[in-house]
């Protein structure tokens, strides 16, 4: 793993300790959530964006179903 170093204000800091103390182990893990969970959130927000300016047709020929996964054709029971 990478290591980040951030810095942080004595009120961050304060409420990062109640949540996860530095001595419990769970702190590098509470702070690599959260970070997953914010740009999880970005990425959701620049995709929504994204959509909002260019949006989805909704014409019927713009899924095509046998595009992705053709057909197999069906084997007759004896």
């Amino acid at each position: 793993m990478k290591q980040v170093i951030v810095e942080i204000d004595e009120r961050l800091a304060a409420l990062l300790e109640k949540v996860a103390p530095a001595r419990s182990r769970k702190r590098s893990a509470f702070v690599r959530d959260a970070i997953r969970r914010a740009l999880d959130a970005e990425l959701e927000r620049l995709t929504a964006e994204a959509y909002r300016r260019m949006p989805q047709s909704l014409d019927p020929w713009y899924f095509d179903p046998e595009a992705w996964e053709p057909r197999r054709p069906r084997r007759r029971r004896r």
